[in-house]
């Protein structure tokens, strides 16, 4: 692929609505392509998707390659990495981004598989070099480090954690340019069979939209202690989380696990109760603004994480910190 040029985001789809995610990796895409001096584009891959080009186009996109085929309602792996592969042919860019989501996660090893280049996935920076080279910086060793990497292979791509790039202010009066690209799907290639879609209820505010999270770990003991951690959660209007022995106890549901292999958040303010501080867990949860610990170990690692801490345990200490914010919030 010669003269490879702009940036390219992979936009997320999900419920007829362009994802947080995508105004995410728009806003850190400007700023590689500012520093370039190359154009940013988006690519919006689904079933009657055209009009959310003009949402791409406010958050950012200078130029937005749309793929509208009924093959592409529901994602099926085999018929998204056909299409992306003609965003990618009509495009040419010098670099593609994806979320880091459960599209991004199976979507984008296998579009660079067939573009026969490589990919840094999970990425939670992003910048160019001198030579024009995507620098991407990404979590190792379960978050105790990380990583830098480059590539001269074209296109240079990675896919970016949620929560990790900031989305540039919404400028409604942007305009942009809109072009259709088939998506040249074989329907004889798609091996799979879409069967039925399973709707997670949420009842409240999403686990990962939430201002504000409160999460508990194997010393809450039991689910019941859990009820009282999403009795302070829903003071700040957030919501309640879990490490994954609490999930693995079925304390909880597996639905509102945080970390490397559960849910990653960024909240404004992440109450750790009775955990650790595992570097597992800390992967899902180190973006957030404030930490605050509650855990009656002082030699426990999640002070090492926290701005603040109480040593004690919990079943003394959070029921006054319970009452006190109601006292505060009455004021």
């Amino acid at each position: 692929m010669a003269d490879n040029k702009g940036v390219l985001v992979v936009g997320d789809i999900i419920e007829g609505k362009m994802a947080a995610i995508t105004a995410e990796m728009l806003g850190a895409g400007k700023k590689l392509a500012t520093k370039l001096g190359e154009p940013l584009c988006a690519a919006l891959l689904g079933s009657e998707v055209k009009a959310l080009a003009a949402e791409a186009i406010a958050a950012g996109a200078d130029k937005v390659f749309v793929v509208d085929d009924a093959n592409l309602k529901d994602y099926q792996s085999d018929a998204f990495v056909m299409a992306a592969e003609s965003v990618i042919k009509a495009a040419n860019p010098r670099i593609v981004l994806m979320g880091q989501g459960n599209v991004g996660r199976d979507l984008a090893p296998r579009l660079a598989f067939r573009l026969n280049t490589a990919i840094s996935m999970d990425c939670v920076d992003l910048d160019v070099d001198d030579n024009k080279h995507l620098v991407q910086t990404k979590p190792v060793y379960g978050g105790n480090a990380r990583a830098i990497f480059t590539t001269e292979a074209l296109p240079q791509m990675a896919t970016v954690r949620a929560k990790a790039m900031t989305a540039l202010p919404r400028d409604a009066a942007k305009t942009g340019e809109v072009v259709d690209v088939a998506s040249g799907i074989d329907p004889a290639k798609i091996k799979t069979k879409f069967v039925k879609k399973i709707k997670e209820e949420v009842a409240g505010v999403k686990l990962e939209d939430a201002p504000a999270v409160v999460a508990g770990g194997r010393g809450i003991g039991g689910p019941d202690g859990f009820k009282q951690l999403e009795e302070l959660a829903k003071l700040f209007k957030g919501a309640g989380g879990a490490t994954r022995p609490a999930v693995d106890n079925n304390w909880v549901p597996a639905t509102i696990q945080i970390g490397l292999t559960g849910k990653i958040v960024a909240p404004e303010l992440y109450i750790a109760i009775a955990l650790s501080g595992s570097s597992q867990h800390m992967a899902g949860c180190s973006g957030s603004k404030t930490i605050v610990a509650i855990n009656k170990d002082p030699e426990s690692n999640i002070f090492r994480e926290a701005r603040f801490g109480i040593v004690a345990d919990w079943k003394q200490a959070l029921p006054a910190f319970t009452a006190k914010v109601k006292d505060l919030l009455k004021e």
